[in-house]
């Protein structure tokens, strides 16, 4: 039992590393282009949020599409794998830099905005684990493309 609870628990990490990973690169890219080009707070986030889906799908679809599997039938999979964790993800991170005082609108140069940047991911990732276990658990999430590896 205990061999099964670390490997849920093992899995569960690996899959919010994975999800944070995909965020983290389109909620850096979209706050950083969005404050450089001045854009308001709701542009900003919508580019982040849209950016984070964009490499959340693109890590976990392109081992699958470089093992041979067909583009067709990798979308659904990277879908269905990380729609939830990232949505959780994003939510909550940008919750968190919309409510920190002065974060969205510090510059790119500031400290309060990576700080509350990196904060935001790490509660973020905290929030996301239990929903990736969960889904693991229940062969969903990150366990249909496990399924896949090695195909």
């Amino acid at each position: 039992m205990a061999s099964n609870t670390s490997s849920l628990n093992r899995t569960a990490l690996s899959a919010t590393v994975h999800c944070l990973t995909g965020c983290a690169i389109g909620e850096v890219l979209g706050m950083v282009i969005g404050m450089a080009l001045g854009w308001g707070n709701f542009a900003t986030i919508v580019l982040a949020i849209v950016l984070a889906f964009f490499f959340g799908y693109s890590l976990t679809s392109l081992p699958l599409l470089r093992s041979g599997m067909a583009l067709s039938t990798v979308l659904p999979l990277a879908f269905a794998s990380d729609t939830f964790s990232i949505a959780v993800m994003e939510v909550v991170d940008n919750l968190i830099m919309v409510f920190i005082p002065g974060a969205m609108h510090a510059g790119l140069g500031d400290i309060l905005f990576w700080g509350s940047l990196v904060f935001a991911l790490a509660v973020a990732f905290v929030a996301a684990f239990p929903v990736n276990r969960y889904l693991i658990a229940r062969g969903k999430g990150h366990a249909v493309v496990h399924q896949h590896h090695g195909h």
